[in-house]
């Protein structure tokens, strides 16, 4: 595919650039010219190597670890494309780092999913583009549009693929049901939920399966796999209650340490996941399975540019 409007530009920084070039690639442009380069101190400092003016600039950059890097990278870089007179500036965050952080679960939390949004929006940016938010409402945090893409269909296209019947999705905690139903509503399969307990942060109890899942073939979905407690313990929960098979899937592949090692160790036959998140080079093993959101968020890109609308994706 070839794109002609040269008011469209895409940039990248550090945290996911082969995501970037894969929807530069979908929507036919090369990527901008921009050099990253550190001060001895660790200070950043951005280099535009081309003219932005009067254009629509995207900057691909999700926030993932090291989420303080990238995301001071993603405000420099912001900046920089404001004081050099690009006509919007649109950040395409495939993964929003601090969204976890979205409420005060006690005395004298902050709240830092909204400080987040407030420092993307003072740098300058015009509009931002997200999938599959931790928390809808981070949305509102924002006081510029914000597009929000999901992850769901991309999963769904590869189960129906693999032709599995018998199958009943399972929400690993209350708080994703709705994110299972829709998966099963697309599989045509029924629906169990996890109830769990979690009594300190990263660590999760498995407490009680509602739903049927004997002699079926499970699904466990959830939004982001981040150390695999969580997913771990759900796929012994449901091997002990008779589960045909059991597999596992999110959009955010996090997979901090010790998660490749409970996923490897788990009674899971796949891990499928997207590359919101850019795979390090020891995050590798081989139930791993990574779909691509290139597609959509290209999709996306263009329809921004061309005000065309964006829901239409996901009728």
């Amino acid at each position: 595919m070839s794109f002609s409007d040269p008011r469209l530009k895409l940039f990248t920084g550090n945290a996911n650039p082969e995501l970037a070039r894969e929807i530069a690639n979908h929507i036919g442009l090369d990527l901008g010219v921009m050099q990253i380069a550190r001060f001895r101190d660790g200070e950043i400092q951005i280099k535009l190597g081309e003219s932005v003016r009067g254009c629509n600039v995207f900057v691909v950059q999700p926030t993932s670890a090291p989420v303080n890097e990238h995301l001071m990278e993603l405000l420099v870089t912001v900046d920089a494309l404001k004081r050099a007179s690009a006509k919007s500036i649109n950040v395409v965050l495939p993964y929003y780092g601090y969204a976890r952080q979205d409420r005060k679960a006690r005395a004298r939390d902050p709240i830092t999913a909204k400080l987040v949004a407030d420092l993307i929006q003072t740098a300058g940016a015009s509009r931002v583009i997200c999938m599959d938010l931790h928390a809808g409402q981070i949305q509102g945090f924002f006081n510029i549009p914000l597009d929000h893409l999901v992850g769901m269909p991309i999963l769904a296209r590869y189960f129906e693929h693999k032709n599995l019947e018998n199958v009943v999705v399972v929400s690993p905690d209350l708080g994703g049901v709705t994110r299972a139903r829709q998966l099963a509503e697309r599989l045509g399969a029924t629906l169990a939920i996890i109830d769990k307990r979690r009594p300190e942060p990263n660590v999760s109890e498995v407490m009680n399966i509602i739903g049927d899942v004997r002699g079926r073939h499970a699904i466990l979905i959830d939004d982001i796999i981040d150390t695999g407690g969580t997913i771990a313990l759900a796929a012994e929960a449901l091997r002990e209650q008779g589960a045909a098979s059991i597999y596992a899937c999110c959009t955010h592949a996090v997979l901090s340490p010790p998660a490749l090692d409970r996923l490897n160790q788990a009674p899971i036959e796949e891990v499928v996941v997207t590359n919101t998140i850019a795979r390090r080079d020891y995050q590798t093993m081989d139930k791993l399975v990574t779909l691509s959101v290139a597609e959509i968020i290209a999709e996306a890109i263009m329809r921004v540019n061309d005000m065309r609308s964006i829901s239409e994706l996901f009728d």
